[in-house]
């Protein structure tokens, strides 16, 4: 570290925008957790098709991953669609 920022600015600094991410929500295989998944997406990037998503359960069936992918278009959108998939009970891990 050059001592001319925090780690925090470097690591933004490696983020650029518009840019495609792939957002990945975890949670158990139980209610829909895909559609959980796309309506808190959707309030923060609304035009996404259904491609945008991608599911794929674990070994055992027991719990679902669910992979967006969009353009973001800054890092508050970002963080905001973060925020939301975070403090959802459902989810137990995004990545």
């Amino acid at each position: 570290m050059n001592g001319n920022g925090n780690g925090e600015e470097q690591a933004e600094s490696l983020l650029k925008f518009p840019d495609t991410y792939h957002i990945k929500a975890m949670g158990r295989n139980e209610g829909d957790l895909l559609a959980r998944v796309r309506a808190l997406v959707a309030a923060h990037a609304p035009d996404l098709p259904d491609e945008a998503f991608a599911c794929r359960a674990s070994r055992d069936g027991n719990y679902l991953s669910v992979t967006c992918t969009l353009v973001a278009e800054s890092r508050e959108q970002l963080d905001a669609i973060y925020r939301a998939l975070s403090t959802d009970e459902a989810i137990m891990l995004v990545l």
